[in-house]
């Protein structure tokens, strides 16, 4: 550490260049490469490796936490266990989505196969999170598909009473197994809404969803307040400002806040190879401004998951903004 310059090149394998290792890390990101379930573009499993990669090419200053990376950031490595036993399986949900047709009805074995492989994927996030929680460390997961944080919550929800979700995305999520896959990445809020410790969720972005989730979202009552990116932009466009917006999202959060983001929450500009992009989204300045609220507010971030950055073969545009969004976390957690 001593020797380390954070004003020069990256010279280090570790996540943003820094040289920690494990033990002497407070703030672990724990790769999740899985993406079995996505109904559209695939490459979220490869996204922790492309990320870590790009990672290298950002500066260390933040404004938020100048000498944030001091305390130490770590990425765990990457499974390459899970990594193969979610290809797998992606390749089979693949082929029985291309051929699947109303007409055959539904392939049982196979969902039943495919949600006990997810369940374990569940379960292996869980257990690390526990590792890692029962050490004192602060965790970041970094996917997948938004599938993959579900475990992690559940470990959170060991560790406290009442917490509060806020999620960046582009969809509600709030379907019930959607294609017949219990832990899809279009049912993690449905399915993390189980959790009782939860006490709501806080959805902004959000421009793409079905009659089924505004019905889920409703019978939620008080537990889910959605932030329509259209009203977003008509608040926007009568006057209203980015900053009184920000405060209207926070006076719907309690104090101990968790943080989902999905990355197609952004315009997809920033992210055009995300597993479901869709138009409209914020910005990421937004963002930023949204997360510096956050953190004058004096409420208290106990986790959060960064998923849905896709790859492109020949450029790492999206893992290049993922990286910069993941030190944005780091920095304010």
């Amino acid at each position: 550490m001593k020797d380390f310059d954070p004003n020069g090149p990256a010279i280090h394998d570790g996540i943003f260049g820094l040289p920690f290792e494990e033990q002497e890390a407070e703030l672990i990101i724990l790769p999740v490469p899985w993406q079995v379930t996505v109904s559209y573009g695939e490459g979220t499993a490869l996204a922790p490796a492309a990320i870590k990669e790009a990672s290298k090419q950002v500066d260390l200053y933040h404004h938020l936490n100048p000498r944030g990376w001091e305390r130490g950031i770590y990425m765990a490595p990457i499974s390459e266990t899970l990594l193969s036993k979610g290809l797998y399986f992606r390749n089979k949900v693949r082929n029985y989505l291309e051929n699947f047709t109303k007409a055959d009805g539904e392939d049982t074995a196979l969902l039943e196969e495919v949600n006990a492989a997810c369940e374990e994927m569940v379960d292996w996030v869980y257990r690390q999170s526990k590792h890692y929680l029962n050490q004192g460390k602060k965790l970041i997961l970094l996917g997948g598909d938004h599938s993959t944080p579900l475990g992690y919550l559940k470990a959170l929800a060991d560790e406290h009473p009442t917490f509060g979700v806020l999620q960046i995305d582009a969809h509600m999520d709030f379907r019930h197994a959607y294609e017949g896959f219990e832990y899809s990445h279009a049912s993690i809020s449905f399915n993390f809404m189980k959790i009782p410790q939860i006490q709501n969720v806080v959805q902004i972005g959000i421009r793409d969803y079905c009659d089924e989730e505004l019905e889920f979202a409703k019978s939620l009552g008080g537990r889910a307040k959605i932030f329509f990116d259209f009203e977003l932009r008509k608040s926007q466009y009568s006057g209203k400002s980015w900053d009184s917006i920000c405060d209207e999202i926070l006076a719907h959060l309690p104090e101990k806040i968790y943080i989902s983001f999905d990355i197609d929450g952004l315009d997809p500009k920033l992210c055009p190879n995300t597993g479901t992009p869709v138009p409209g989204g914020l910005s990421y300045s937004e963002i930023e401004y949204l997360f510096e609220k956050i953190v004058h507010s004096g409420k208290k971030i106990i986790g959060a998951d960064l998923d849905e950055v896709g790859i492109h073969p020949t450029h790492d545009w999206d893992a290049n903004v993922g990286a910069r969004i993941l030190f944005m976390l780091c920095n304010i957690f």
